[in-house]
């Protein structure tokens, strides 16, 4: 069934003669019935959406974004309509295994509510950083067809007692007006202990407030808290996340497929793969790929048409050594 802000979308568009916004509401609403199983309903009404376009000669345009932040919200959240998918991430087998039963039981979300259950819908992604946890996040919208919203911790947090969890508050019921992924980045920036030594009274208010409010929802949002430092996290949010993923730096052989995979549209001469793979461990994913992008680069810059072993080792060695001067290296 249509959402209560697409049969306002398409109610509006038609109002104002928007036939391309008419016609783009319409097919996403034909693609969540094809989401939710239903095949025969999201044919029909791609054949009449067809048939309609070519009666009125108008070429639908890119997704109306139907949940755009407004008023108060629009300094909390961001949002972005991902195109992502798992399958273009790499993932130890284990991570991509519990994030496909996630993706299955939205999609059977009907039917697991019709038995009074409820899908998994709170997960709380830790690992180091650059490991592929806000990647996920989108990976999960784009795979559900639905926005990405970010809460801006800038906007959320303040000086002021009771402003935050006020703030908060107008975050959880967003996630009940419109349905998405929700990305809690830098969690420990409000889910902090409540006995460390630094905290302060407003904190504290913030993570019983969260406490409170993440148990509470009964949205068909998914909520993702993601965080680098897992030692600093209150110990009593564990326990309200349906699901803990550990992301860890990539082994050898993810390092290899990576590597691969990014490298799959440019000419590549005598790369030896197990060498540059044994080079790069200890990288994280978002290093690796962007000392391949500095590789790709190098060769632009100097007129070469392909990418070579040396031009890999090089800049995986930089990168490295970028790190450990920085005092990051892992």
């Amino acid at each position: 069934m249509p959402t209560a802000d697409q049969l306002k979308a398409l109610l509006s568009s038609h109002a104002e003669g928007d036939d391309a916004q008419f016609f783009s509401v319409a097919m996403q609403i034909a693609a969540a019935e094809a989401r939710q199983g239903h095949g025969r309903l999201a044919k029909e009404l791609r054949t009449l959406i067809d048939k309609a376009k070519s009666r009125s000669g108008v070429e639908a345009a890119t997704p109306i974004p139907l949940a755009k932040p407004r008023g108060e919200l629009a300094d909390l959240l961001s949002v972005t309509y991902p195109t992502t998918k798992l399958s273009d991430m790499v993932l130890a087998e284990n991570v991509a295994g519990r994030l496909s039963r996630v993706i299955r039981e939205h999609k059977a979300v009907r039917s697991i509510r019709s038995r009074g259950l409820s899908p998994r819908r709170k997960l709380l992604l830790i690992g180091n950083p650059g490991t592929g946890k806000t990647l996920t996040a989108s990976a999960l919208a784009g795979e559900l067809g639905v926005p990405l919203f970010v809460i801006r911790l800038d906007g959320l947090i303040t000086k002021f007692m009771g402003e935050t969890a006020a703030k908060l508050r107008l975050v959880f019921d967003a996630m009940n007006q419109s349905r998405g992924v929700y990305l809690f980045d830098e969690f420990d920036s409000i889910g902090s202990e409540r006995g460390l030594g630094n905290d302060v009274g407003e904190m504290r208010r913030v993570v019983n407030s969260f406490l409170q409010m993440v148990e509470r929802d009964d949205s068909d949002s998914l909520v993702i808290a993601a965080t680098n430092h897992i030692a600093l996290l209150d110990r009593a949010l564990f326990r309200r996340f349906d699901d803990i993923v550990e992301f860890a730096l990539p082994d050898e052989k993810q390092i290899k497929t990576l590597m691969q995979n990014k490298l799959s549209g440019t000419v590549v001469q005598n790369a030896r793969w197990t060498t540059l793979s044994k080079t790069a461990l200890g990288l994280s994913y978002a290093d690796i790929v962007r000392a391949i992008e500095d590789a790709i680069k190098t060769v632009l810059i100097d007129g070469r048409e392909a990418v070579t072993q040396a031009d890999l080792a090089a800049c995986i060695e930089e990168r490295k050594s970028t790190l450990a001067g920085g005092g990051i290296a892992k």
